[in-house]
């Protein structure tokens, strides 16, 4: 696969709709051709100290973000019809897709890929887990700010260049 917008949402709480930050790689011909990222007001706003403890955003970084409504309206006509990639895609395509339900806006229909399932098919049992920074060495990449959603989003599209071929 060599064209596809690779994602990463960060959350602050357990909500489906807490998304604080969003990363995104668009990838043309193979190549990063363009990165993305923003910190978003959650829904609702509030931490969870281990949310915190993860990705070390907290209520301060996010008390002037934008609406995760006014990122998607910057974030939409960078995805275009291309397919979206995340590692777990559960994660993220719910979070995405509640979040987009809250505010009332269109789900894309885009193809939703996922570098965890298709990690579990091409690689079996070579590795002990599936996570990212695991799945992301094996392919010789080191993942530098785990949990920061544009590293993750660029270790996923990554990831996505070797297991989609």
């Amino acid at each position: 696969m060599k064209n596809f917008v690779a994602l990463d949402v960060e959350t602050a709480n357990n909500h489906l709709t807490a998304i604080c930050s969003i990363g995104a790689v668009m990838v043309k011909n193979g190549e990063i051709a363009e990165r993305f990222y923003r910190l978003v007001r959650p829904i609702p706003n509030f931490y969870a100290d281990i949310n915190i403890r993860i990705h070390g955003i907290c209520p301060a970084d996010t008390e002037q973000a934008a609406t995760f409504a006014e990122v998607w309206a910057e974030l939409r006509p960078l995805i275009g019809n291309l397919p979206l990639v995340a590692h777990n895609k559960a994660f993220d395509e719910s979070r995405i897709r509640a979040t987009l339900e809250y505010y009332g806006l269109q789900t894309p229909s885009n193809a939703f890929l996922c570098t965890v399932e298709q990690a579990r098919k091409v690689l079996g049992k070579r590795l002990n887990n599936l996570r990212l920074p695991t799945v992301a060495a094996y392919f010789g990449y080191k993942l530098k700010s785990h949990h920061n959603a544009l590293a993750d989003a660029e270790a996923c599209a990554y990831i996505a260049e070797r297991l989609f071929r």
